[in-house]
């Protein structure tokens, strides 16, 4: 009786922790794939706040353009993402589709990276025999 006494507090404790962890869905929340897509540039312009941009500065905080873009606002990307968070297979397919898209892009940039520094490279050398002509 005792063992059966405990299973059912256990259980019944259980029960009332799962039922915190659910929330109403949002009025405003923001589809998965503008998700995803709003995710992925956050990730990138948070990558990007310590390169020096065109001006030359760094620590320039590129979040709300970003924001801008995706015509979203900071509360209603944090009540979407917090709803998304308590969905957890949601959340794991766009985490999972997030990192696809940063490795498609980081494919694309180094894929230029490397066209633009054999140009670099082709330009020196094209430099080098010039000199070695007008040297002779």
């Amino acid at each position: 009786m005792n063992r059966f006494l405990s299973i059912f507090l256990l259980s019944i404790f259980l029960m009332n922790c799962t039922s915190n962890t659910i929330i109403k869905k949002p009025d405003n929340l923001i589809p998965k794939k503008q998700m995803v897509d709003l995710l992925s540039d956050l990730l990138v312009a948070s990558g990007a706040e310590n390169v020096k941009n065109i001006q030359l500065k760094r620590k320039v905080n590129y979040y709300p353009l970003v924001f801008e873009k995706h015509n979203v606002d900071s509360a209603q990307f944090k009540t979407s993402n917090y709803y998304y968070s308590t969905k957890v297979d949601e959340y794991d397919q766009i985490i999972r589709d997030v990192e696809m898209r940063l490795e498609v892009l980081m494919k694309q940039y180094e894929e230029e990276r490397r066209v633009k520094d054999s140009l670099t490279n082709f330009k020196n050398v094209i430099e080098v025999q010039e000199e070695d002509a007008f040297v002779q």
